[in-house]
């Protein structure tokens, strides 16, 4: 059984950073594109970052500039770093990878809170 668990979340200044992380675990013979995406109250859940399996990355135009994702195979982890926050960027951050273990499919985490105060 596959499964994403995301950390990082919290409450922040504007201006300020955070890091999440996003590992998954259980029997896994390949990840392909992982990502996060993030639902503010009210609106639909909308992608925030992209990475390929070889390392190519797609940000959404809101967070160009001020947020990086990486991965690291080895441990099956993917991250956000988040920089120069705004308070828009408050919502829930889930992490999603495209997984093949007995089958191929995508996987979600459960979600990680972040709160940008002005």
């Amino acid at each position: 059984q596959v499964q994403l668990v995301e950390s990082g979340g919290g409450l922040v200044q504007a201006g300020g950073s955070l890091r999440l992380s996003c590992a998954a675990s259980g029997t896994i013979f390949s990840i392909n594109a992982m990502g996060w995406y993030r639902q503010a109250p009210g609106k639909q859940r909308e992608l925030v970052a992209v990475i390929s399996s070889g390392g190519s990355t797609n940000y959404a135009d809101s967070v160009k500039g001020r947020f990086t994702i990486s991965r690291d195979n080895a441990k099956n982890t993917v991250y956000l770093q988040m920089n120069s926050l705004k308070p828009e960027d408050t919502g829930t951050y889930y992490c999603n990878a495209d997984i093949t273990a007995y089958y191929r499919r995508d996987y979600w985490g459960q979600g990680t809170q972040v709160t940008v105060s002005s």
